[in-house]
């Protein structure tokens, strides 16, 4: 039967190991004529956000039972619940800031590998006013932001350090702790401009009216970079021992993960992807319906992801080789099926 976990971020603290099934082969493992994809379940995890906004599709097929492979979701507020289990292997594959799956790669002697990206740049320029229409007009102000020693600071700084600006003296840059911290403040009008990740940035705008997006930084990066790397905030990590022992469930997990991106990035599917969001307490489906379709969902695999996941990690090495675990990955970290 199939199983299914999401956690409540109130809840995310409490994650208990009685939510992960054993890695130990099936009977359908020793026995190879029988047929294995009936009975591995596939444990996914996820964090609360855009990650896990493009699996929505294929939690609602699992429940139902019409996937190929029989799956165990686990969502959490933050990598650093996702991270262990993954690592202890209570996870087979996890949805984790792209950085991070880097660092995980250097923490484990390469024992996790990266299969897909699945969001790109989720991050906004947002103004309370109507005075910044380019990176050039961020000259002589003040940005809030967040993520300080991370993504955000690493992509904002080197967007503007393209366009000629540099960080702290032509533009000063605060960075508060939370998006939610930094998301109120915009909404009470305490902050006239302020970086924010979606879906922070849409809540932002239905609690003040005067709040705009005025700059996608997705954009801006893709404008300044000519390597053919993104701006991706997100990728599916798998570990190695699974990906060798099971290469036909994770095709089949790429495939229907992929088809629940589509489905989800699909403008015809947006209220009913909305309210499956919802129905998974990952945002409400209201601020769902308004943040999807900037929340840049996609699936890259092969060689576009490689590509664009390379020149990405080599951009945050070299401004700070901590943020991708002290070394660039080298090819084995770059699962290209088999």
């Amino acid at each position: 039967m199939k199983r299914f976990l999401a956690l409540a971020l109130s809840a995310v603290l409490a994650l208990s190991m009685t939510a992960c099934s054993s890695d130990e082969p099936s009977s359908s493992a020793e026995d190879p004529s029988s047929s294995q994809s009936e009975q591995l379940t596939i444990r996914v995890g996820g964090l609360k956000g855009p990650t896990a906004m493009g699996m929505v599709k294929l939690m609602a097929d699992d429940a139902a039972g019409t996937t190929a492979n029989d799956y165990e979701f686990t969502l959490a507020g933050a990598a650093t619940e996702i991270n262990p289990l993954l690592i202890q292997g209570e996870l087979d594959i996890a949805a984790v800031p792209t950085n991070v799956a880097s660092v995980l790669y250097n923490n484990t002697n390469g024992q996790v590998e990266i299969a897909a990206l699945n969001t790109l740049g989720v991050l906004y320029v947002v103004e309370n006013g109507d005075s910044v229409q380019s990176i050039a007009d961020l000259a002589g102000k003040t940005v809030y932001s967040t993520g300080m020693g991370a993504t955000p600071e690493y992509a904002l700084n080197y967007i503007l350090e393209k366009n000629g600006l540099t960080p702290g003296e032509d533009v000063t840059v605060e960075y508060l702790g939370e998006h939610s911290e930094l998301a109120a403040l915009l909404a009470a009008g305490e902050a006239s401009i302020a970086v924010l990740p979606q879906p922070f940035v849409t809540s932002v705008l239905n609690q003040n009216p005067d709040v705009r997006i005025a700059l996608d930084l997705t954009e801006e990066w893709d404008k300044v970079t000519e390597d053919g790397s993104k701006l991706t905030m997100g990728a599916l990590v798998v570990r190695k021992e699974f990906a060798e022992q099971h290469p036909e469930e994770l095709a089949r997990f790429l495939e229907e993960y992929r088809a629940s991106t589509e489905y989800v990035t699909d403008p015809a599917n947006l209220d009913a992807a909305a309210e499956l969001i919802g129905e998974q307490d990952i945002v409400t489906a209201e601020v769902a319906k308004q943040a999807l379709p900037y929340c840049n969902i996609v699936c890259l695999t092969g060689e576009e992801m490689k590509t664009a996941a390379e020149g990405f990690l080599n951009i945050l090495y070299t401004a700070d080789p901590s943020s991708v675990g002290g070394a660039l990955p080298a090819e084995d970290f770059y699962y290209l099926g088999e």
